[in-house]
């Protein structure tokens, strides 16, 4: 199974529906609300009818601001309908109805039904699947939507929601730079509008002119900005995330550090607290936020794989650890992970062609490297990422003999064959 646009199912109907839905005449990346908007008003407008939504744009860690967001809301007892991308395995993971993930045969009606309406009509695949995803959210009694951006924000299908509950942004940083624009202030000004009149958007902390470029664009969206650094922040201390509203006579939450591995998830657990703080939608007590630090969970983000095949080719004493990261952000928290690891540490990478791989390079630590293709994509040559190369994981993992920690990271597309390959299938 591939991803994205290439993705495929084992169910045959299913099949059929997801290959028909990637030939609509809109092939790759084409940006527009348009086609969307105008679906949807044809399948009588699901995306108005939501349980509350909150919405999560951001170049890095937004599906893990997601996570805690869902997390927290199910700890309070809430029934919590998901939309993320991509999908690693399977392309049901992309939607969960009400805590669940849908089934081939949900999935293949809704999909049936946006194809029937759409008639034929210019549509991408992710419209196809957001559509769908819509359609059964609103047929499906749920307490709260959670959405994920599934590329910039301004154009991004998701954003035809049109009264969320609350907004957010995680880290910003330089990423699909051929759509969204040149700088990190293009990038930054096409994820802030995802702004909304009246509602909260909440943000990171962000270098000064990239934190004026999201209040401005947020300001002519008539967004309520809520800024780390200004209206909210956090810390860790002492072994606990400290989080604490900014105005007086606010008290200060205590909180578990996150259970997901790396230092920059308590930044994104941070950023989920504050938008579940300043939205009034739904109620979050504070024994959910503690239980949603150590229940939350991410696939292929510093995931650690306890058993499977895969595992089974390293030396016995080994670990075998799996990260999608993809850009020098990315590349920063894997090093400030894997800084904890006990040597000999091998990371093994491949990545698509799209993506900078020598600005990816250049953030991890001099380690041990082996280069692998991305099967099924367009990739980086092997040898261009590393001085040893392997023609795919299973030989690359054979050529680790001592017990070593590895790391399979530079794609989410070779984290989720890696997934897949060890029968590690996300749920």
């Amino acid at each position: 199974m591939a991803l994205l646009d290439l993705a495929r199912s084992d169910d045959p109907v299913l099949d059929r529906l997801l290959v028909a839905a990637s030939q609509q005449r809109v092939r790759g990346v084409d940006l527009s609300l348009e086609r969307i908007e105008r679906l949807l008003l044809r399948m009588g407008s699901p995306h108005r009818r939501l349980p509350p939504v909150f919405h999560v744009a951001g170049t890095n860690g937004k599906g893990s601001t997601c996570a805690f967001l869902r997390a927290a809301l199910e700890a309070a007892g809430a029934r919590v309908h998901v939309y993320t991308s991509p999908h690693l395995v399977r392309v049901n993971e992309r939607i969960r109805l009400a805590g669940t993930l849908v089934t081939d045969s949900e999935l293949a009606e809704a999909l049936a039904d946006v194809l029937r309406v759409n008639a034929g009509q210019p549509l991408s695949f992710f419209e196809s699947l957001t559509a769908a995803a819509f359609l059964l959210f609103a047929a499906t009694p749920a307490d709260a939507t959670v959405l994920e951006v599934g590329l910039g924000g301004r154009l991004d299908a998701t954003n035809v929601v049109e009264a969320p509950a609350v907004t957010g942004i995680a880290e910003l940083s330089m990423d699909h730079v051929a759509i969204l624009g040149p700088t990190i202030r293009h990038i930054a000004a096409e994820k802030a509008a995802i702004a909304k009149r009246g509602v909260p958007l909440v943000t990171q902390r962000y270098a000064p002119a990239v934190a004026a470029r999201v209040a401005e664009v947020a300001a002519l969206r008539g967004g309520r900005l809520v800024a780390r650094g200004e209206q909210w922040d956090a810390r860790i201390e002492e072994g606990r995330l400290r989080y604490h509203r900014l105005e007086p006579g606010a008290g200060e939450r205590d909180l578990p550090l996150p259970s997901l591995p790396g230092r920059h998830q308590a930044d994104n657990a941070a950023l989920a607290v504050a938008m579940l703080d300043h939205q009034t939608a739904i109620r979050v007590p504070h024994a959910a936020l503690r239980s949603a630090m150590l229940w939350a969970t991410w696939p292929g983000r510093m995931q650690r794989l306890l058993e499977g095949p895969l595992l089974g080719l390293l030396p016995p004493g080994s670990e075998l650890h799996v990260d999608g990261g993809h850009n020098p952000s990315a590349a920063r928290a894997i090093a400030a992970a894997i800084a904890g690891f006990a040597p000999p540490v091998v990371l093994v990478l491949g990545m698509i062609a799209s993506k900078d791989h020598a600005a990816f390079l250049k953030a991890l630590p001099p380690v041990r490297r082996i280069g692998v293709p991305v099967p099924g994509r367009a990739h980086v040559d092997p040898a261009c990422l590393a001085p040893e190369t392997a023609p795919d994981l299973e030989a690359a993992l054979q050529m680790v003999t001592e017990p070593s920690r590895v790391l399979v990271a530079g794609s989410l597309h070779l984290a989720g064959d890696l997934l897949r390959r060890n029968g590690t299938l996300p749920s």
